[in-house]
């Protein structure tokens, strides 16, 4: 599932090199969060025309959308890879061991986001989009040839997962350099990539591997990201051009804030449990009185879930402020992730996972529209975004293996519903607490 985010509309973009920028003036701003900003006449001008549409902008659109298919989409559909491992090609290994291939995944997707984040605030776009498209086929190509975990884990987890990582990050900066007025729009189309992905991939991969093997369903896998990204890399393109903006890959000054560091914290939290039920709702449905041949295809009944809770968190969001439905989202992921464990039979466990679906959807759909609009200027947003990418990392690979071993020591999924579900309620209420320090001295109603 992708979190997401936009990097937002001041990192810049490839400018016609027939602008000089060392005939203009150049204007030095110190911003509220201690960040340096260097800008131009020239900036502001272009700034102040935002596309909002038109065949160019929403053919960006499409590009991104493509690229999110083929990278979180792809990530999303890990739960179908672990029932297969787990049931065929890796019977050797536990559930605890195999779920890291798919937590580095997870993990390494957004641990680039602070370097990915930065290089694209201060121009660098295209070339190494290119090489993390390539890498993402090969890696998958790769993945085809593979026989043991060490193999999975090296081509699927490391190479997928950083290859993921630098494609994501410029992915969910590019369309703010497009659109200002209709941007959440615009989002919300490009954000539908994972879901969808995380629906296409499984079903396809559970009906090929029957009909043709793994290693060729894993080549046509490949072809597929092949074809998007191929689209993606085409119509893709920045606007804007790059600011100057001083400092390093961490802004520390950001962490003179207390309401920042407690969203870092919730975002941490969250991620802990996040991504458990994906991972094992395969692995656990035959136990809760699933038929086998349904149980595949549960990870894509989750997707769908996803996808709404994008769409409707994001209208939401708009109307009342994004920590505000980030919060209570983040409970009632981890309430329907406390009964996911304890349901059985076919109808009420679609139910339990549409709609933790539905709300984890809103989380991954919100966790990082926050620090874009509550935590300081718009020239910083890239590094700022990248740093809870990466803080929130580090739960996303501790999280699934976790899930993992308490099952394989209690030989049930009831203690790793509970702990990840408890994970996600503190990660709510420390959003809530968040919220309040941003409220301080205004309404409640307020938007943030």
């Amino acid at each position: 599932m992708a979190p997401a985010d936009c990097f937002e509309s001041d990192s810049r973009s490839s400018f016609p090199l027939e602008h000089s920028f060392s005939d203009t003036t150049h204007l030095h701003k110190k911003s509220h969060s201690g960040v340096h900003v260097v800008s131009t006449p020239l900036d502001a001008n272009i700034e102040g025309e935002y596309p909002d549409g038109g065949l160019q902008a929403w053919t960006v659109v499409l590009g991104a959308f493509c690229a999110t298919f083929s990278s979180f989409g792809y990530i999303n559909a890990w739960g179908a890879f672990q029932d297969y491992y787990q049931s065929t090609l890796l019977q050797q290994d536990s559930g605890a061991t195999i779920a890291w291939i798919g937590s580095t995944q997870y993990s390494l997707a957004l641990l680039p986001g602070l370097f990915a984040g930065r290089l694209f605030d201060v121009g660098h776009f295209h070339v190494p989009y290119i090489i993390a498209s390539i890498s993402l086929v090969a890696c998958t190509l790769l993945t085809a040839e593979c026989k043991n975990f060490w193999q999975l884990w090296l081509c699927q987890g490391l190479g997928v997962g950083v290859s993921c990582g630098f494609l994501y990050g410029p992915t969910s900066g590019i369309v703010a350099h497009w659109f200002r007025l209709k941007r959440s729009s615009a989002w919300t189309i490009v954000t539908l990539g994972s879901p969808l992905g995380g629906i296409v991939f499984p079903i396809a991969f559970r009906n090929l591997t029957v009909a043709i093997g793994f290693s060729w369903t894993m080549r046509i896998v490949a072809l597929i990201m092949a074809l998007t990204l191929g689209i993606a890399n085409l119509t893709m393109k920045r606007r804007l051009p790059p600011k100057v903006v001083s400092g390093g890959m961490f802004n520390l000054r950001q962490f003179r804030s207390m309401a920042f560091c407690l969203f870092l914290l919730g975002g941490f939290l969250g991620y802990f449990g996040l991504y458990t039920v994906l991972t094992f709702i395969n692995s656990s449905a035959p136990s809760q009185g699933i038929p086998i041949g349904m149980s595949p295809y549960l990870v894509s009944i989750a997707s769908v879930g996803l996808a709404a809770g994008r769409i409707v968190g994001g209208w939401l969001a708009d109307r009342t402020g994004a920590l505000t439905v980030l919060a209570p989202a983040t409970c009632f992921a981890g309430v329907f992730t406390l009964i996911w464990p304890f349901v059985h039979g076919i109808g009420p466990l679609v139910t339990i996972i549409l709609l933790y679906g539905i709300f984890a959807g809103a989380f991954a759909g919100l966790q990082l529209a926050v620090p874009i609009t509550a935590f300081g200027d718009d020239a910083d947003v890239g590094r700022r975004t990248g740093m809870c990418l990466t803080i929130s990392a580090f739960s996303a690979l501790a999280g699934p293996p976790m899930s993992g071993a308490l099952n394989a020591s209690t030989g049930t999924y009831a203690a790793t519903g509970i702990c990840a579900g408890s994970f996600l309620l503190l990660g709510g209420a420390v959003f809530l607490c968040t919220r309040c320090i941003l409220l301080k001295g205004r309404g409640w109603r307020d938007r943030v």
